[in-house]
């Protein structure tokens, strides 16, 4: 052997046998709110002499290793008094922290987790927390805070049109993002057409965007995860907050059911602004409700179980003729157990469903249609020492798709009752993600994910001419749907097709000068569902379809590279980060195609692809009366489907046009530029002040470059797709809150919150229609806009 290798080895043997000749033993516990016993996310355990920490994670457990000696702890969260411990490690030691609240940090926003300095060192990137006093403070439209809304704020993301739950990530559709609520999927995010979002702040305890970096235990989405989680409730004393708004009313109740051991959580929202309307002679209805719930006990100092739930509804009426109802329900029943100081589990069992009913009364017919899954997913966290801890899992969904079922009224209707096709589905996986300081400045975190995706059989299933679906006239230069040749009935048992993919993440981030790092990512994901809309923001009526025999998963590979830094000891931060991703089989529809009620999608989508790129940024201002920050996105967002060729089996070319002629074309959620502005100043103890102002370059749309005329009739003619745009996007916002002065003999707390949306009443366009004017006859352009200022009140308190 050389002799530089003998000499690296024995070095290292060296290192090794010096690091391990010492006893070294382990500080586990678990760090919650003083008041409530409610477990925090995010907390900083830090020790001084060894300049190392550890953060809890999500159900606010730690551990740390350190060799035998005293030692100084400081545990720190934002908002809250640190507690700083002298201990002497001699044995494995189990200690748990309750942290007091800082009473004159209540009203400072947060914008990110609480020590931004673990955040440099920390290889992941591109990833966002949102606090709930945050989320509550950023003025919205009719004044409900809202999550949603809250994130459009952040680089990277933006709208998926104005009165739309629906958010685009880097330049993603909406149906791109895994929206988790206590790990249950949300298929639907939206309340009335959009307006609101179902998440209410009041129950909510983490929110979480990760844009990039995804870690393994994530998959199923190619653009971005929502990792949204409840307050687990109360348990030391009853506590009761809620508001009363313009629109709508939110109650939230917790409290102990065994005190110190046993707690429930219960939340409910619901919109009024109905009942109102038979004053003015309108007989339509649109109003929301939903509910909040979880009930969580601790068995004993390794074992707590929880069960969450949340049960959503809307229904929207004309006149009793037109009867919508949709919306989502979620359950979550989960085990957390400690194996030992250094290995912490987690079970569940969770239930997802989002329902869509219809019931036109003019026509004779009841419509409803659905998504189901059961989801069984096992996670465990081994923190093997500081510088290493491992992270891995398995998971198995079973889906139910349920395109669409039509229901007579009545006999008298003559409609005969019809299911369309239902489709089946399994996704499993398996994934391992490791945590890894190389040295003191350099830290990677890696893994690989494994998904397993088989379309399972169903009760009809069509045959075509060639395994070919979609029909390409060379004479029209148009595709078409083509003809079944043959129906079979393979039947729910076995499997049509199946998918199998590797997912690698890698991040990494080297610190430089303490409070400096560069980051950079790879990230690879597969998304085995898609939803068949057309339109570019999540409506109601979406029906989502499995990958399967003519549908391929989409795939995406992303690249992300960003430079961090904290400024004045972290009083002010920056963030620059760079992306461009790809993605495989993105799927697109034939020109005409006829999405409702179609039982053979098949016959109206191309496999295309996908790409986006971009730069973002982000300045904060963390500390002092006033804080906020600036967001600024540059991005391109594209998609083409090129024509097939379908004569290589006979030898003789037999090119398609592809559709838009096989170019790249914008997607409808490409915005150039995308600028965020949001600022928050605490006047004195009563007053404080937010605002937050929004520029956005208008969305891809298409423009009728010509006309002709057929039997009298003038028929509009458009060129290629999303080639024009709307007019750019703008508006402020303002809002102002005002906390009475407390009287110490009342135990109840309130607060006013006055808000303008869209204070300079900017006629957005949310579409732009062309017309004959009926005086003149000439064309005319009609700019539809759906908000111009709006003021309102609402009234918050707890006690």
């Amino acid at each position: 052997m050389p002799r530089h290798y003998l000499a690296v080895l024995l070095a290292l043997f060296g290192h090794f046998f010096v690091l391990h000749s010492q006893e070294r033993y382990t500080l586990s516990g678990t760090i919650s709110e003083d008041s409530s016993n409610e477990t925090l996310i995010g907390v900083t355990v830090a020790v001084a002499e060894l300049k190392t920490g550890t953060t809890t994670n999500e159900y606010g457990f730690y551990s740390i290793t350190m060799p035998e000696g005293e030692y100084q702890i400081v545990v720190s969260y934002l908002g809250f008094q640190d507690v700083i411990k002298t201990i002497t490690l001699d044995q494995n030691l189990k200690l748990d922290f309750s942290l007091v609240e800082k009473t004159e940090e209540l009203q400072e926003v947060v914008v990110t987790d609480n020590v931004e300095k673990l955040d440099i060192r920390k290889p992941q990137m591109s990833v966002t927390s949102l606090a709930s006093n945050t989320i509550k403070e950023i003025p919205v439209v009719l004044g409900e805070s809202d999550v949603i809304k809250s994130l459009l704020l952040l680089p990277g993301v933006t709208s998926a049109g104005e009165a739309s739950s629906g958010f685009n990530v880097r330049g993603g559709a909406a149906d791109q993002n895994l929206i988790l609520l206590d790990e249950a999927t949300v298929f639907n995010s939206s309340h009335l057409f959009g307006f609101f979002s179902v998440f209410n702040p009041d129950a909510i305890k983490d929110v979480k965007l990760f844009k990039g970096g995804i870690p393994a235990r994530y998959g199923g989405r190619v653009s971005s995860v929502l990792d949204i989680f409840q307050k687990e409730g109360n348990s030391k004393d009853f506590k009761v907050n809620g508001g009363i708004g313009a629109v709508a009313s939110r109650l939230l109740i917790e409290g102990p059911i065994q005190k110190d051991k046993t707690a429930f959580l219960a939340g409910g929202r619901a919109s009024y602004a109905h009942l109102f309307l038979p004053l003015f002679d309108v007989d339509n209805k649109a109003y929301f409700y939903d509910l909040n719930t979880k009930i969580n006990h601790k068995i004993n100092e390794n074992n707590s179980v929880f069960l969450s739930g949340y049960f959503g509804r809307d229904l929207f009426n004309v006149s009793d003729r037109f009867v919508n109802v949709y919306g989502n329900a979620v359950g979550n029943l989960r085990w957390n157990h400690l194996f030992s100081d250094k290995l912490f589990s987690n079970l569940s069992l969770i239930y997802s469903d989002y329902y869509y009913g219809l019931e036109l009364d003019f026509v004779g017919f009841e419509w409803n249609s659905g998504i189901q899954n059961f989801n069984v997913k096992y996670d465990l966290k081994h923190y093997l020492s500081n510088k290493l801890q491992l992270n891995y899992g398995i998971n198995s969904i079973y889906y139910v798709f349920n395109p669409g079922k039509i229901v007579p009224n009545s006999p008298e209707s003559g409609i005969v009752e019809d299911q369309l096709t239902k489709k089946y589905a399994n996704e499993n996986a398996a994934y391992i993600d490791i945590e890894h300081e190389i040295t003191e400045n350099l830290s990677i975190e890696y893994g690989i994910r494994a998904s397993q995706f088989n379309r399972l059989g169903q009760d009809e299933f069509f045959v075509y001419a060639n395994d070919n679906p979609v029909e390409f006239d060379p004479f029209t230069l148009t595709y078409r749907e083509a003809e079944p040749i043959d129906t079979i009935s393979p039947g729910r048992g076995g499997s049509m097709k199946s998918f199998l993919n590797l997912e690698p993440r890698v991040s990494m981030s080297y610190t430089f000068k303490e409070n400096n790092s560069i980051k950079a990512s790879y990230t690879r994901l597969a998304q085995y569902l898609h939803l068949i809309s057309n339109t570019s923001s999540p409506t109601p009526l979406d029906v989502w379809t499995p990958s399967g025999p003519f549908v391929e998963p989409q795939l995406l590979d992303q690249y992300a590279l960003g430079y961090f830094r904290n400024i004045k000891e972290g009083a002010y931060s920056l963030e620059v980060e760079s992306f461009y991703k790809t993605i495989q089989n993105r799927i697109d529809y034939i020109d005409g195609a006829n999405l409702i009620a179609n039982d053979a999608i098949e016959q109206i989508v191309l496999n295309g692809e996908a790409r986006a790129y971009g730069l973002e940024l982000l300045l904060r201002k963390n500390d002092g009366r006033f804080t906020g920050w600036l967001a600024y996105t540059l991005s391109k967002s594209e998609q083409r489907t090129p024509g097939r060729d379908l004569g290589l089996e006979t030898g003789r070319s037999n090119q398609e046009t592809g559709i838009n002629q096989g170019e790249w074309y914008n997607t409808p959620y490409d915005k150039t530029h995308d600028l965020s502005l949001y600022g928050s100043f605490e006047l004195n103890e009563k007053w404080s002040f937010n605002a937050n102002f929004i520029y956005q370059t208008g969305q891809p749309t298409n423009y009728p470059i010509g006309q002709f005329e057929f039997e009298d009739i003038t028929v509009p003619y458009y060129g290629l797709r999303n080639k024009e745009r709307l007019p750019d996007y703008h508006r402020l916002d303002f809002s102002a809150i005002l906390t009475p002065k407390r009287n110490k003999r009342k135990k109840i707390q309130s607060e006013w919150v006055f808000s303008i949306y869209n204070v300079y009443s900017r006629k957005n366009a949310a579409s732009i229609n062309f017309r004959e004017n009926e005086d003149t006859g000439r064309n005319e352009a009609v700019r539809t806009s759906i908000f111009g200022i709006i003021p309102s009140v609402t009234y918050n308190f707890k006690f």
